[in-house]
């Protein structure tokens, strides 16, 4: 059974405080905090989510899942390791080299947050392999980043697979988790690909009971 992140991106913001304690009671594992820069996607939500991401860690103890969909990854790193969340994912494809990538992932480990790495629908996995031992999650984007809403892309589940194999057959210590397109009718083909996490924004946001929703899913 995979755990939930549940993305806050279509949070109202007259309501905001009220959500995150329900979501909370409701049972989510983690808020998952899609940090854009309307550049790297074309979405801007850097300020509404580090606005919202300080509420939670005022009302709540639910961990945090921060999702930077960013150019300046190192930048956005930094802005976030005061609010201690409990990972933080930054894209391969905004890096220029290998060096680069490793050293992110030594900042993010230096300051007790898990790190993890997203790769977009058509990125290779080969492209991240190298980085397995040193991560504690890749996010495998079933959708392309930037859009909520989105049907999720079936052919990314075989990435996943093909990644899952990979990871117990060399017995390494890193989870899965999707994003995009996560609902009732999609669920049960993301537990097929034996995912750990799956992000889950409209499917439960929208929903007239978060708890319901989030049980439906899980």
């Amino acid at each position: 059974m995979p755990e939930i992140s549940t993305s806050i991106l279509t949070v109202e913001k007259e309501n905001s405080s009220k959500t995150f304690y329900n979501l909370e009671v409701a049972g989510t594992d983690y808020y998952h905090i899609d940090v854009m820069d309307g550049k790297f996607v074309e979405k801007n939500t850097e300020e509404m989510m580090y606005e919202y991401a300080n509420i939670i860690k005022q009302i709540s103890n639910i961990p945090l899942d921060v999702h930077l969909m960013v150019e300046d990854v190192k930048e956005n790193i930094n802005r976030y390791i005061p609010l201690s969340p409990s990972i933080i994912t930054f894209h391969y494809e905004a890096c220029k080299d290998d060096e680069q990538i490793i050293k992110l992932i030594n900042l993010i480990k230096e300051n007790n947050i898990k790190p993890a790495i997203s790769i977009k629908p058509n990125t290779p996995l080969n492209e991240i392999i190298k980085f397995l031992p040193m991560l504690h999650m890749v996010l495998v984007m079933t959708v392309e980043p930037g859009k909520g809403g989105q049907k999720l892309i079936p052919e990314t589940l075989e990435k996943v697979k093909e990644l899952k194999k990979y990871i117990l057959e060399n017995k390494l210590d890193t989870y899965i988790e999707v994003d995009g397109g996560v609902n009732k009718e999609t669920i049960n083909m993301v537990k097929e690909a034996e995912v750990d996490i799956a992000v889950a924004g409209s499917a439960i946001i929208s929903a007239k009971d978060f708890k319901t929703a989030i049980m439906e899913l899980k």
